[in-house]
């Protein structure tokens, strides 16, 4: 039996403008240029650069019904009107308070170079390799990772080059050009461990009494060695401490990332632009937004001067609507674009200076101790904004300050409470945890207990295990590891 019966039901849904808003909103300034001028390119009725002064465009708000298909849409009912106006200074252009014609373009030129693979192959040829050596090892280097390392077994090699390559070989003979190609530069590259990346460095330096034993040590008792085992490596190799320091010292000059030294690699360096700008100006703090994420935007007047003579027509031809109705589709995105950039400018604004005047102390004085308990919702309730926006902003937004260029998500952070029952930044205890680390004597570093007994002497009550997640994230190792001689 079939039933019939009404039910309601709210929901809510973001239509496509807030969507792109969204996105724009989260974009930094690099990546804002490439969405603009893809913008640019895909819309003809948009342009860039000043406009004449004989403008055209009134406002942003909408004079249609954006959501009609272009189909259904009778073009008698659009009012040509809407889209022309005389106005000499038109309100769509997006300007921030700080942006000046005279600010240059800077651009940075980038030096050509080869890739880290091609300078290995470039050395193969001052090798002397016959046709099966040389296949084997090209295909060796390019089995070498950004770190210079070979991470692969030589039996899967071996499989490898009889399937793809055609050659057949056995395992000796892969290891002996697989010698050859570590004799290359950097030192240490292709090795298949950490241990014998240190060993091929150090058998490259003059054998000297200190690097003779550090080979000693890495060879019989490289587990000891990082592991810090300093009392098992005295008695085991029979050696003084300072013939233990001088060896490894030798250890500490090694790379132990040989393909991070490469300086000609192919990777395009990552240069971050700022999207804010935070001075000091006669004792108060004053912030700006990059004059690149203002850009000037208009209508183009050829779209206008189409409308026009549509207007005028007093026959209209079906070929003369179509253009119309594609006219008013070009214009109605234009508009909305440039409306969307003017939001965008006004969100990053807002929710910057929220979050300077919220750390006003801080960026006064650049004392990390100074930076107060923040957390998204504190500056979204400032606002009066969803925490999901004051989220976009931060998490990919650079402020460039009397300190340093930072990322902004770094000002967040969450509160403890001191044995005042203050509120401190999470921050300001990570800080002192590093100074503590730092003070203290390499001989016998501070474990996790003693540094919690510590920080509660200072006032910040935390648990040990409070400050072991401290240290890891600060990337500081267990006191075992710290430990020198």
């Amino acid at each position: 039996m079939l039933k019939q019966h009404l039910q309601f039901k709210l929901s809510q849904k973001l239509s496509p403008q807030q969507i792109q808003l969204m996105k724009l909103i989260q974009l930094p300034t690099q990546a804002f240029e490439q969405r603009l001028k893809q913008e640019l390119e895909e819309n003809p009725a948009l342009e860039t650069g000043k406009e004449e002064s004989d403008t055209y465009e009134d406002e942003f708000e909408d004079q249609y019904d954006g959501d009609d298909d272009n189909d259904s849409i009778n073009t008698d009912d659009i009012n040509i009107d809407d889209y022309l106006s005389d106005d000499e200074v038109p309100d769509y252009r997006t300007r921030a308070n700080n942006y000046s014609t005279d600010d240059e373009e800077k651009t940075v030129p980038y030096a050509a170079g080869i890739s880290f693979n091609q300078y290995l192959i470039n050395q193969l040829n001052t090798f002397y390799l016959n046709d099966k050596e040389w296949a084997i090892a090209e295909f060796l280097v390019g089995s070498v990772d950004e770190s210079g390392y070979m991470r692969r077994p030589i039996a899967d090699i071996m499989d490898d080059l009889a399937f793809t390559q055609n050659v057949y070989v056995e395992q000796d003979t892969i290891e002996k050009v697989l010698k050859i190609v570590q004799d290359m530069d950097p030192p240490g590259v292709a090795a298949r461990s950490l241990e014998e990346c240190l060993l091929i460095q150090l058998r490259r330096k003059d054998p000297t009494p200190a690097v003779e034993l550090a080979i000693r040590i890495l060879e019989k008792s490289f587990d000891h060695f990082t592991k810090k085992h300093y009392n098992k490596l005295l008695q085991k190799h029979n050696i003084t401490e300072e013939q233990l320091k001088e060896s490894i010292s030798e250890i500490e000059k090694l790379n132990p990332k040989p393909g991070g030294s490469y300086a000609g690699g192919n990777k395009i360096i990552e240069h971050i632009v700022p999207d804010f700008s935070i001075r000091i100006v006669e004792g108060e703090l004053e912030l700006s937004l990059n004059s690149r994420n203002a850009p000037e935007l208009h209508v183009s007047r050829e779209y206008n001067n189409m409308l026009a003579g549509y207007k005028s027509s007093k026959e209209r031809s079906k070929s003369q609507k179509d253009a119309v109705l594609f006219i008013k589709q070009k214009l109605d995105s234009a508009k909305w674009f440039i409306d969307a950039i003017r939001q965008r400018q006004q969100t990053l604004y807002i929710t910057m200076n929220a979050i300077m005047v919220y750390q006003k102390e801080y960026f006064l004085t650049g004392d990390e101790r100074n930076l107060r308990p923040m957390i998204l919702k504190d500056i979204a309730d400032a606002i009066n904004m969803d925490v999901s926006t004051v989220s976009r902003v931060a998490n990919s937004k650079y402020v460039d300050t009397p300190y340093g260029t930072k990322l902004i998500k770094e000002y967040f952070s969450e509160s403890m409470k001191n044995e005042q029952g203050e509120d401190v930044s999470t921050k300001e205890i990570k800080k002192i945890l590093e100074t503590v680390i730092g003070e203290e004597t390499k001989r016998k570093p501070l474990t996790d207990d003693k540094l919690a007994a510590i920080l509660k002497d200072k006032g910040y009550p935390i648990a040990r295990r409070t400050v072991a997640k401290y240290r890891e994230q600060l990337g500081i190792p267990v006191a075992r590891l710290r430990k020198e001689i």
